[in-house]
């Protein structure tokens, strides 16, 4: 069995984790729309996932919505002590499965009661606030209300920590002048690459760096240098594609999703691939970029 044990640790809040994690995401249906396509396949993989050593689960009560949390308990409840969960707020799943905003204090509030009695739980570790001005990706717009809210829910005691997700360089500094954010999950990958700057500035501040869609997400990673550099270390391409990202900065946690257990002790073996110089100069092109970290 494939289990993490070169990638190192970060802390997450006021946690340490291993820095190879798991995103729930695709135990959804297609889409992330309605129920898995195996009930029992998707508690497997949450079982093999925790047998391996992951600890710490990225999630939201919008996948689904509702499916992810519902399984993750069903599959892990009573949770171990060293697992940590975290799921987002912001958005709400349409009748025809869109994406829309779901901003409001209530809105808020209610996704935050949702996630924990879906999750089966009496206080959320850390709750990312999705930020969703632009449907593309970040864009600038007023966050200090919102922020206000998860504070207000964070001095009740339902929520211990607080995060960002696909926020700005900008949002995240007005956040963190408002309260303490533990963690940034933005898009980023070997070729989407607009955070390097941000990532260098969170490190700084032992801020977390959590990229959504690392290897991709639905448009899968696909690159001649990639597939050449995989080749040449003895990998997967996307083996390659995370353990670049776990070498581009310390504190960078990943948490690639799969709903089969062969991929997912694929990902997680990425936690012992070590890249030599030569390899991440040739993949540092795919984003544009000469410069190595």
């Amino acid at each position: 069995m494939t289990e993490i044990t070169s990638a190192g640790t970060y802390s997450l809040g006021d946690r340490t984790v291993k820095r190879l994690g798991y995103g729930a995401m695709q135990l959804a249906g297609p889409g992330v729309f309605g129920p898995p396509k195996d009930h029992d396949a998707a508690l497997a993989v949450l079982r093999a996932a925790i047998a391996a050593g992951v600890d710490h689960i990225d999630t939201s009560d919008f996948y689904g919505p509702h499916v992810t949390n519902r399984l993750i308990r069903e599959a892990l409840h009573p949770y171990a002590d060293d697992l940590v969960i975290v799921t987002k707020i912001g958005a709400r799943r349409g009748h025809d499965g869109s994406w829309d905003p779901a901003f409001s204090p209530a809105d808020l509030t209610g996704a935050v009661h949702d996630n924990l009695r879906n999750l089966g739980v009496e206080t959320l570790e850390i709750v990312n606030l999705r930020l969703m001005f632009d449907a593309h990706g970040p864009a600038e717009g007023p966050i200090a209300a919102q922020l206000a809210t998860l504070v207000d829910l964070k001095r009740d005691g339902l929520i211990r920590h607080i995060g960002l997700s696909n926020a700005t360089a900008r949002q995240v500094r007005e956040a963190r002048s408002i309260t303490d954010i533990v963690c940034v999950q933005n898009q980023y990958n070997l070729a989407h690459r607009d955070d390097d700057a941000l990532i260098d500035e969170l490190a700084k501040a032992g801020i977390a760096y959590v990229p959504f869609f690392p290897l991709g997400g639905f448009s899968p990673l696909q690159s001649t240098a990639l597939t050449q550099v995989a080749q040449t270390v003895g990998a997967t391409p996307m083996q390659v594609a995370l353990a670049w990202l776990l070498q581009r900065a310390p504190n960078i946690l990943l948490i690639p999703g799969t709903s089969s257990t062969g991929h997912l002790h694929e990902n997680l073996a990425a936690a012992e691939l070590l890249l030599p110089a030569d390899a991440i100069a040739v993949l540092e092109t795919i984003g544009g970029k000469t410069d190595q970290h």
